[in-house]
């Protein structure tokens, strides 16, 4: 007998112990991992989901479920690595544009797993996790805004990390909005050329910057497009790290993730060598220079 031919539950039994080893492997790279540098703020631009679900025979909608579930398992490796906040693209503003039959597919889903987390939301509240909606949210259908406040208020007490749900979302949005606002203040403050409006001026009126999250370290998108398609296009600068992998967003996992955090660690450490060769140099000269003044006084 083989053991695929032994009965469930016996095989559940077997199963278990294996399930059980693997998890604490994992469990245990990761907190390897964890020792080194870590990114304070990733994000995730979750593409692919309706090719996923063609390639698997699925509808686009069982496809979009599926980006979900993946979402959890990505946002508790996160968690686990300590990454403190955590960015997503979960609906671009462009997307109402789509079949009417795929969108409402999409609100329902929305609402759906938004009434989840604020009824079971184990895992935000395990690592202290706060959930943001950021977006022009009153594009939502009423009952999703209703999902979205409650989620929100359910989650308003944590303070260890922050997961920012970027829906219905586009980049020109956000940055029409923070200069808009930034201007306001300018004119309240009795600035009435803007003078006093500069970058970090804007920066500091982004959605993810009132939201409290730190500039973002590394940006990723699923599905080998190589483009950042409105997302995030302010906080993307010379520091942030870009990675476009072909796996489409349900398939993204630790072997995807791995080499991307691993990159990171490489050029942190990097630029820590750099910065700590540049110091002892300069020490190295700021020495030589006082013993020649003194042999110069003697």
């Amino acid at each position: 007998m083989s053991l695929f031919q032994l009965p469930t539950g016996l095989l559940a039994l077997l199963q278990s112990p294996l399930t059980y080893m693997k998890t604490q492997l994992m469990h245990l790279f990761l907190d390897i991992i964890a020792t080194g540098p870590v990114p304070r703020h990733i994000a995730f631009e979750m593409d692919g989901n309706r090719r996923y679900a063609r390639r698997q025979g699925k509808e686009g909608r069982q496809g979009h479920g599926d980006g979900f579930n993946n979402l959890l398992g990505v946002l508790e490796l996160c968690l686990r690595l300590r990454i403190r906040c955590i960015t997503v693209y979960a609906f671009a503003i462009e997307n109402f544009n789509r079949p009417k039959e795929e969108v409402d597919a999409l609100m329902k889903l929305a609402e759906e797993r938004l009434v989840e987390i604020a009824e079971r939301g184990e895992v935000l509240d395990k690592y202290g996790v706060r959930l943001n909606v950021l977006g022009k949210r009153d594009l939502f259908p009423p009952s999703v805004q209703a999902a979205v406040g409650k989620a929100e208020s359910m989650t308003r007490h944590n303070n260890s990390a922050i997961l920012n749900v970027c829906a219905p979302y586009a980049s020109q949005h956000e940055i029409t909005t923070a200069v808009e606002s930034a201007i306001r203040e300018a004119i309240d403050a009795g600035d009435l050329d803007g003078s006093t409006i500069t970058e970090h001026t804007l920066t500091s009126h982004l959605s993810t910057s009132l939201a409290g999250s730190p500039p973002l370290d590394i940006f990723v998108r699923t599905s080998g497009v190589k483009r950042l398609s409105g997302f995030l296009i302010w906080q993307c600068n010379e520091h942030t790290q870009l990675h476009m992998v072909d796996t489409y967003w349900p398939d993204f996992g630790l072997f995807d993730f791995v080499p991307i955090l691993l990159e990171y660690q490489r050029k942190v450490w990097a630029e820590e060598r750099e910065r700590s060769d540049k110091n002892k140099l300069h020490l190295y000269r700021t020495d030589e220079m006082e013993q020649g003044d003194m042999k110069e006084r003697e």
